[in-house]
């Protein structure tokens, strides 16, 4: 099947065979012909199967004929992370560079002015992230009710990063007529309320099972103990052929060291994290998309949908916690029908984590046996002290130092010490000439007004 079937227009065709595709994936080539019919969807895929075009390339389709007015965007499109909201932007300026359509982003770590002067003048699409959305619709800064297509990408995403009440109240202030796409690697109890709640009729595509990982990544897991892992990784990344790779670990503290050690091991290394402020983020994702870093340390914030074109391989410094988190996590690698390493670190405390992956993918995890660089043995000490004890025989053999002369044999010095004046006798404050007065007699001085006689 070609593009040219799925009944996109011949402008949108055009940027399509520009950007180098000419078949659809299997979630495109299903959701494409169904969205232009205006239905509601909900796609179950996983990670790294082209969804994102999925849904981009048929709203430019129908959003090509329309109007659009100040604060009132035609069409929405809710996405969990700033990362993954500016590369749906993306990917609307590379397809719809032949159509006159206006987009805005709209995502927190940036100033509002600019994002409030683009709703202004009026958008055709706008990518959100929930919060930063919420914020201005609350100020009174955009309207809703115009809103004809609403898309939530990476819904289980959302429920994990605790959205779905900001979703539910999004949903309730749009117009019931409008065509909603709900797209997700997983389909949790929650997320399948939400759609039973907001979709009308939807029709329900799924290319792949729930949780399953891409049959292109090869995976593996390595025993280590904790203190170990860093030194595990870097033999990793010393042997197996690695060009570009993606270290994900749970915390954020322990990206910032990861990148530190492996920067001070000589590797060219990079971070990108929650912490990190959005052009400090963006700004290390360029220098890993240009090939001025090759490894990348990162948390789950850049685990969904980071879209970075020949990543070789994926490391799990730490087995997440949530085991879909996993899927997402090695899906960076092996996209778009190459092939990929996926090696994750196994310490006793990772031992819940990695059966809880296995759980869900319904197969075992092959292990990779590592070899370590024998290290230099430690003399005991024993041997040490062996070792200087002739080193503190021949410190006692120094001949002696020459003595001094005795103190009667000394020059006497040029100057003899002066000799100390007695010390003075600390002065009296007390007056020993007047007897001591009685008990109950004034004793103190006598004002000079009562020697006066007022007569």
């Amino acid at each position: 099947m070609k593009f040219a079937d799925l009944g996109l227009s011949d402008e949108l065709l055009q940027s399509v065979l520009d950007a180098g595709y000419d078949e659809p994936t299997p979630i495109q080539a299903q959701a494409i012909p169904a969205v232009l019919m205006m239905k509601d969807i909900i796609g179950i895929a996983q990670t790294g199967t082209g969804k994102t075009a999925g849904f981009v390339l048929p709203m430019i389709d129908i959003l090509a004929h329309g109007r659009r007015r100040a604060l009132m965007p035609r069409s929405l499109i809710l996405e969990p992370t700033r990362e993954l909201a500016a590369q749906v932007a993306e990917n609307f300026e590379k397809y719809g560079k032949n159509h006159d359509l206006k987009m805005a982003l709209l995502i927190g770590g940036v100033q509002m002015g600019d994002q409030v002067k683009a709703l202004s003048e009026g958008v055709d699409v706008l990518i959100a992230t929930p919060g930063r959305l919420m914020d201005l619709f609350e100020r009174g800064k955009i309207l809703l009710t115009g809103c004809e297509m609403l898309v939530i990408d990476e819904a289980d995403r959302m429920l994990d990063m605790g959205f779905i009440p900001d979703i539910e109240t999004i949903c309730s202030r749009l117009p019931t007529t409008r065509q909603t796409l709900l797209f997700s690697a997983t389909m949790p109890p929650p997320i399948k309320k939400l759609a039973d709640k907001f979709l009308s009729n939807p029709k329900s595509i799924e290319v792949a099972r729930p949780a399953a990982t891409n049959t292109n990544i090869a995976q593996f897991k390595v025993r280590c103990t904790g203190r170990q892992k860093r030194e595990v990784l870097r033999q990793l990344l010393r042997t197996d052929n690695v060009s570009t790779a993606i270290v994900f670990a749970n915390r954020k503290t322990t990206v910032r060291e990861l990148a530190k050690s492996l920067q001070r091991h000589g590797f060219a290394a990079g971070e990108i994290h929650g912490d990190m402020d959005q052009s400090a983020r963006n700004a290390e994702l360029q220098k890993f998309k240009d090939g001025d870093i090759s490894i990348l340390c990162a948390s789950d914030v850049a685990a969904r949908g980071l879209d970075v074109k020949g990543v070789s391989h994926v490391f799990n410094f730490d087995t997440p916690w949530h085991p879909d988190d996993y899927v997402h996590r090695i899906g960076r690698t092996g996209r778009g029908g190459a092939t990929g390493r996926a090696f994750t670190l196994v310490a006793s405390e990772d031992a819940e984590a990695i059966d809880n992956v296995e759980k869900l993918q319904g197969t075992k995890i092959p292990e990779f046996a590592l070899e370590l660089p024998a290290k230099e043995e430690r003399k005991p000490r024993e041997t040490e002290r062996r070792e200087e004890e002739p080193k503190r025989e021949s410190r006692r053999e120094r001949p002696a130092r020459e003595e001094r002369k005795p103190r009667a044999d000394r020059e006497p010095r040029a100057e003899a010490r002066q000799e100390r004046a007695p010390r003075r006798e600390q002065p009296s404050y007390r007056d020993h000439s007047e007897p001591p007065s009685k008990p109950g007699e004034w004793n103190g001085p006598i004002p000079e007004f009562l020697a006066v006689s007022a007569l």
